[in-house]
């Protein structure tokens, strides 16, 4: 049976075409943040709701000047939260905000300095706000058990860390990963801890459904031409995911057959 590489990342009910996901912080201006975005051809963009402004301050810049509702789906996340409650209120006021949206990003952090999240408060917070209607997309630990229990509870996609987020360590826990992958029925997305476009091949060769990533495109020297490479990177590791590679082998095989050779 022939896959079709550029099948559409379902997540809930919705269908995207790019599988990479980025943020808009870190940014040096709005200008920046748009021309990255574009260049990214990203579909689902994250907001930190507590760290930027979509309307809440009518005098302040607003953000959904560079990145368009009508254009991008924004995708509202919980940053900046340490309980179930506060990011249970940051996703219910962002669905004022957003008229209605009910797509959001959760996550309940746990730790000032590595931002490891709390796992039990994101469980909390997760079956809340699907018993609230939200469709959730969760950030977690690369703990296996932890996904599946998210999943059972109901959220559209879970989102385990690579490495710490702001890292830009790359790809520290494979195994974990696969594990998670292997026995997941809702998709898996890397969050936190790409640095460069290799990165986010090696994830998306495990056979991760899509990345997101902030840091890894607004802190390189030319985060517009990072996220065009950080594009590329997505769709080799998605293509190379699908063909399927070659087998790994302890000594050398000969690219052309000795069999039938005329001398």
């Amino acid at each position: 049976m022939q896959i079709d590489p550029l099948a559409p990342l379902s997540i809930g009910k919705r269908d995207f075409a790019s599988r990479l996901l980025v943020g808009t912080g870190k940014y040096k201006d709005f200008n920046e943040t748009g021309a990255a975005i574009e260049a990214s051809g990203a579909d689902i963009v994250t907001v930190a709701i507590r760290r930027s402004n979509i309307g809440q301050d009518p005098s302040e810049p607003n953000l959904l000047d560079v990145i368009p509702p009508e254009r991008y789906t924004i995708l509202p996340n919980t940053a900046g939260c340490y309980t179930a409650e506060d990011a249970v209120r940051t996703c219910r006021l962002a669905r004022e905000l957003l008229d209605g949206h009910n797509l959001v990003k959760l996550e309940v952090l746990g730790d000032e300095q590595t931002l490891y999240p709390d796992v039990t408060a994101t469980l909390k917070a997760a079956e809340e706000l699907v018993n609230d209607q939200f469709d959730v997309m969760v950030y977690t630990s690369d703990d296996p058990i932890l996904a599946k229990r998210l999943e059972e509870l109901g959220c559209v996609a879970v989102m385990p860390l690579a490495a710490p987020i702001g890292s830009g360590l790359g790809i520290q826990n494979k195994y974990n990963l696969l594990n998670i992958i292997e026995n997941a029925s809702v998709p898996i997305i890397v969050d936190a801890g790409v640095g460069t476009a290799s990165d986010a091949t090696v994830a998306m060769e495990l056979g991760c459904d899509g990345v997101l990533m902030n840091t890894a495109i607004a802190q390189a020297n030319d985060p517009v031409l990072m996220a065009s490479a950080m594009k590329k990177g997505i769709e080799a590791g998605r293509e190379a995911y699908l063909a399927g590679r070659m087998p790994r082998r302890r000594y050398a095989s000969a690219s052309s057959p000795i069999d039938g050779t005329f001398f």
